[in-house]
């Protein structure tokens, strides 16, 4: 079946089917719940969309205040776009404490995924295992001159600190004509000069000889894209 062809009355039966197999009693539209499965005391909900939405998102957690665990279910994706999206999903999902039920309908009876089980989310746990993406964002904010870059922007080249420094290293071979990484220190040159030149990353700089180095064409043509930070550089340049 296409996924142009799914409606969410069609996930209903194969999670109908499991959810009974496992000893539920299962209704349907009960009470603006798409699907209710009770076991003892305990009360599940279900709600079914054709696609990760955030009309989805604002039902499951509203059904929360009723049910002891609430699970989305959707068409189960293509591969290529679980592996693109779906760990960020993954994420936002355990934040909100929500289950993921997939449905394939890639045989000819649809088979469903429980991807995802409701469970507490461990907001401190989660900080923890990202500490050292952390740092990184801390280091390089504070690694950075200034603000360049405007917020939202998408498509166009963006200040870092790297980008930041290669223009210091740049901007002193634009006075210097030529140097070597231990003189561009001394004029003011960042610790990761020797790095910078070496790397070339964005192809500025030609190596002379052994240890020295100039600005290549497309290093001077550079410059002029950033005459605010090169203005900066000049005037903190070391004699």
């Amino acid at each position: 079946m296409k996924s142009s062809e799914i409606r969410e009355t069609d996930l209903y039966q194969p999670i109908y089917d499991y959810l009974t197999h496992a000893g539920y009693r299962v209704r349907s539209e009960v009470v603006d719940c798409d699907i209710t499965a009770i076991k003892g005391d305990e009360l599940i909900i279900v709600e079914l969309k054709c696609s990760f939405n955030l009309e989805l998102l604002i039902q499951g957690t509203l059904r929360q205040k009723l049910a002891d665990s609430v699970y989305v279910a959707v068409p189960k994706p293509k591969r290529g776009i679980i592996n693109q999206r779906w760990k960020s999903v993954h994420h936002l999902l355990r934040r909100l404490e929500l289950g993921l039920i997939f449905v394939s309908f890639t045989t000819k009876t649809p088979t469903i995924e429980i991807a995802l089980d409701p469970a507490p989310f461990d907001r401190y746990k989660s900080i923890q295992q990202a500490k050292r993406k952390r740092m990184h964002v801390i280091k390089e904010s504070e690694d950075r001159i200034a603000d360049y870059n405007v917020g939202g922007s998408k498509g166009r080249k963006l200040m870092t600190a790297y980008r930041e420094s290669a223009i210091q290293v740049a901007t002193l071979l634009s006075l210097h004509e030529q140097l070597s990484p231990k003189s561009l220190q001394q004029k003011g040159a960042s610790i990761k000069t020797p790095a910078i030149l070496q790397d070339n990353h964005y192809g500025w700089f030609e190596r002379v000889s052994r240890g020295v180095y100039r600005l290549s064409d497309q290093g001077n043509q550079a410059l002029l894209e950033f005459p605010a930070l090169v203005q900066y550089y000049k005037q903190q340049a070391h004699p």
